[in-house]
């Protein structure tokens, strides 16, 4: 059950991304809670999700610099 919501909550996630993708911090902080939830459970994350929250984490600390 947790991986059928979890899966749902990011495939939300990727479609509000997609039509709106005006407020990334958002969207990155509920893809992170998903991700970290999967990682609480065990249960593997998607490589491509991953690499995403990775780059996007890397975004969202330089924008802290700049």
């Amino acid at each position: 059950m947790v991986m059928d919501d979890l899966n749902a909550e990011i495939s939300f996630l990727m479609q509000q991304l997609e039509s709106d993708p005006g407020d990334f911090h958002e969207i990155f902080f509920r893809l992170h809670q998903a991700l970290s939830t999967l990682r609480a459970e065990g249960l593997p994350v998607p490589e491509n999700l991953a690499r995403m929250e990775k780059d996007l984490d890397a975004r969202f600390a330089d924008d802290l610099k700049g």
